[in-house]
């Protein structure tokens, strides 16, 4: 199945959705994940449909919306009625939400059904409008390793629930290897970057540098069979905020995306 560079747009929270439609065009995204944080609020349908008609004028997919609801926090399922509405408004098919604030280990299990019932809840919510959800695969969240994100899907129990993943910095190419292929039936879009651990903090690089993982990352991923949409490899965050380095990041996304 072909994958699609996209872009998810928190990656240049600093310019306007206009300014981040202009550089995904000049640089061959095919499909822009819009973040509720600042570009598409949740709540603000006006906003929403005025970023899906420019985004459609550029011929880019607002295929997703990244809504910042956290399944397992008080008022989660209320905010993700919201942004459910907003996502529609956006014409986006898929909504990315967190689970929590904790990894299992901090949080517990109490907190692991709370998030797996507001999942579930959401999954449901957005079937009604032929809509997936996926939720974030992170650090400091109750996805933060595979077997407690392979938990919380299998306690939500809903068919249109997927995970998204992206490589936790320092784990390693065959540690990622083995998330990919145990998440696969759960499967859906990737976020892309290039970080490097360094006495002890984290710098973003440029792709080129991590490259030769992603070639093999990529080659290793596939997508849960139930999971409607494309595939579509998300970049995410640039060295330096740079629109120069996100023209060549991208630039080598779309080689390792034709590559795929």
């Amino acid at each position: 199945m072909t994958i699609r560079p996209g872009l998810c747009s928190v990656t240049f929270r600093a310019l306007t959705p206009e300014a981040v439609i202009a550089l995904a065009a000049e640089n061959g995204v095919a499909a822009i994940e819009w973040g509720g944080d600042v570009h598409v609020p949740r709540g603000d349908l006006a906003r929403a449909r005025v970023v899906a008609t420019a985004c459609a004028d550029a011929a880019i997919d607002a295929c997703s919306y990244g809504s910042y609801v956290r399944a397992g926090e008080d008022g989660a399922r209320s905010e993700f009625d919201t942004a459910l509405a907003t996502a529609t408004a956006l014409g986006a098919g898929n909504i990315r939400v967190w689970a929590g604030r904790a990894n299992r280990a901090t949080a517990g299990d109490r907190a692991m059904a709370t998030a797996a019932a507001d999942l579930a809840y959401m999954a449901d919510a957005a079937q009604a409008r032929d809509i997936t959800v996926s939720v974030e695969y992170h650090r400091n969240s109750l996805t933060e390793r595979v077997d407690d994100t392979l938990a919380l899907l299998g306690a939500a129990a809903a068919r249109n629930l997927f995970t998204y993943w992206q490589p936790v910095p320092g784990r390693g190419l065959q540690q990622w290897q083995s998330e990919l292929a145990q998440l696969a039936p759960h499967l859906g879009d990737v976020h892309v970057f290039h970080w490097i651990t360094s006495s002890g903090s984290e710098r973003r690089r440029p792709l080129t540098e991590g490259a030769a993982d992603w070639r093999a990352l990529i080659a290793a991923w596939q997508s849960a069979p139930r999971w409607p949409h494309p595939r579509r490899a998300f970049l995410e965050f640039v060295r330096n905020d740079d629109p120069n380095q996100f023209q060549d990041d991208m630039a080598q996304l779309r080689t390792l995306c034709a590559a795929g």
